[in-house]
């Protein structure tokens, strides 16, 4: 209490040198100690290139050393793991002898990118010429609430065989009002859906149904099972890539 503290300031005024030396002494060790402990935390969070906060879901993010926010969840595995195609939509031969698996959110700046930059390169260096096929699968964070109609939405419009129209449209869209993330709902999604060149009442009806819910959870689940804790995650033959890597990052996978 303010009646304690002034007692005590007068109890240290009125003490023996000696003992007011002591005081000194106690007070520099401890003040000492917090802040070699505060460094040491420090150096930890530096070292590891990684630490948590929470977003306004108060959802748990990790930010890794590259900046790319992740649900925190188990660590992806290193090495090759089982993962379902599914029925989702592909580019590219079903045959093909590799197959890259696509985890990703319409909303998430990220997978933006990557559909922005690596994934054209993919496309001309390995699908387009029979090596490969590349299939898209959902997995809407939490945090991103236009991801979610976004992912149903593509599942209509592949009803129509439009989805990689839409897919396209969307990011296109987004782009246009910055690199971060938008913010966006079904009714913009329907708009997009349009300039893909659906029919605009088969598409709203579907998306308005909630249709394909199901079909978007599970590849969610699909995807937690296989370790997948952000977006985009591309799984290479079993072989994860995690964030939107270059090119040159899917030329080392073998």
């Amino acid at each position: 209490t303010l009646e304690e503290s002034t007692e005590l300031k007068t109890s240290f005024s009125q003490g023996t040198p000696a003992q007011r030396a002591g005081f000194d002494k106690s007070a520099l060790l401890v003040a000492g100690s917090i802040l070699l402990a505060s460094f040491v935390v420090s150096a930890a969070i530096l070292s590891s290139g990684k630490f948590s906060f929470k977003n306004a879901s108060d959802t748990p993010i990790a930010v890794q050393g590259d900046g790319q926010p992740t649900v925190d969840a188990p660590q992806v595995p290193t090495g090759p793991v089982d993962v379902s195609a599914d029925d989702d939509a592909f580019l590219g031969k079903k045959d093909a002898p590799v197959t890259l698996i696509e985890f990703s959110d319409f909303q998430c700046p990220f997978c933006r990118k990557f559909a922005e930059d690596t994934l054209p390169q993919l496309k001309k260096e390995y699908v387009d010429t029979g090596k490969a096929r590349l299939v898209y699968r959902d997995f809407p964070l939490a945090f991103h609430p236009g991801a979610v109609p976004a992912a149903q939405g593509a599942e209509c419009a592949k009803e129509q065989g439009k989805f990689w129209e839409l897919h396209d449209i969307m990011y296109a869209e987004q782009a246009k009002q910055g690199s971060g993330t938008v913010q966006f709902t079904a009714d913009d999604v329907k708009k997009w859906a349009v300039k893909a060149g659906v029919n605009a009442t088969k598409f709203n009806q579907c998306l308005d149904s909630g249709k394909y819910k199901q079909e978007v959870e599970k590849a969610m689940a699909d995807g937690t099972a296989a370790g997948v804790s952000g977006t985009p995650a591309t799984f290479v033959n079993g072989r994860v890539i995690v964030g939107a890597q270059p090119f040159s990052a899917f030329k080392t996978v073998s």
